[in-house]
């Protein structure tokens, strides 16, 4: 009992010291536009040098890391641009941005009494204020002497789903690729990006809390605008589809290998 105890103990502190070492590798900063401040983490390539230019993926958390404290929205997918074997092969500028407690990345009406969550999008609208400040920093960043013009990403799974749909029909003339995993869109808002974005599409078949059908709802009209997005669909995966996503061998080749 005791060694198992001690295995335990051991197991913890490695998980600890491994996401506080990803942690380390994105730099807290803040952007501040009048009076409304987007916190963001970014982590730039190793032996980055700001006369090279070099992709940039900007990826969109779910509603669980909203907050304030600059750290919970790199629970999931940090590590997977950090890695080692990421770093090496796939040098990038990575951005988590923060949605803060009370916003949404995307203007739908959120209704969780039911389940899966009822969901209507609201493209029509103005932006909320949180997604408004991720489109003033996706300008601000691509901006950048080194930012690669035709390599610029976007990617979110859940809430970060949503804003991934919303933010190419915002900014359909931007990206070179997105992967949404879990989310859900205005399908007729698709038209806007269809032909012009490649588009890497990620659910659970058993995901009680954003319904699957959203997603393939989302193809379906993308497809009928002539787009020609991927759809991966795990039969066993509930809600937590971003793991399985994440541990697709081709994930990262495929984003990367995209240009405007």
């Amino acid at each position: 009992m005791e060694i198992k105890k001690l295995a335990y103990a051991v197991l913890f502190l490695f998980v600890a010291f491994y996401a506080q070492a990803q942690e380390e590798n994105y730099q807290k900063e803040s952007f501040i536009q009048d009076s409304d401040t987007l916190k963001y983490r970014i982590m730039y390539p190793k032996d980055f040098i700001d006369t090279n230019q070099y992709p940039i993926v900007f990826f969109l958390h779910g509603a669980g890391e909203r907050g304030a404290d600059n750290e919970t929205q790199l629970t999931h997918g940090s590590a997977l641009f950090a890695s080692e074997e990421s770093l090496e092969n796939f040098p990038a500028i990575v951005v988590f941005p923060q949605c803060p407690k009370e916003d949404y990345w995307s203007n739908a009406k959120v209704n969780r009494k039911s389940k899966p969550v009822s969901l209507k999008f609201k493209y029509h609208r103005k932006p909320t204020q949180a997604m408004h400040m991720v489109m003033q920093l996706v300008d601000e960043l691509v901006g950048k002497p080194f930012v690669k013009e035709d390599q610029i990403y976007v990617m979110g799974l859940s809430m970060g789903g949503m804003g991934t749909y919303e933010i190419l029909h915002r900014k359909p003339e931007t990206f070179a690729a997105a992967i949404a995993i879990c989310g859900g869109g205005d399908e007729k808002g698709s038209e806007e990006f269809a032909k012009k974005v490649p588009l890497w599409i990620f659910h659970g078949a058993k995901d009680d809390v954003v319904d699957p059908k959203l997603s393939l709802e989302m193809a379906s009209k993308i497809i009928a605008y002539g787009g020609h997005p991927n759809v991966t669909i795990y039969s066993d995966a509930n809600h937590n589809s971003w793991d399985s996503a994440f541990a697709e061998p081709e994930l990262l080749p495929w984003l990367f290998a995209q240009k405007k």
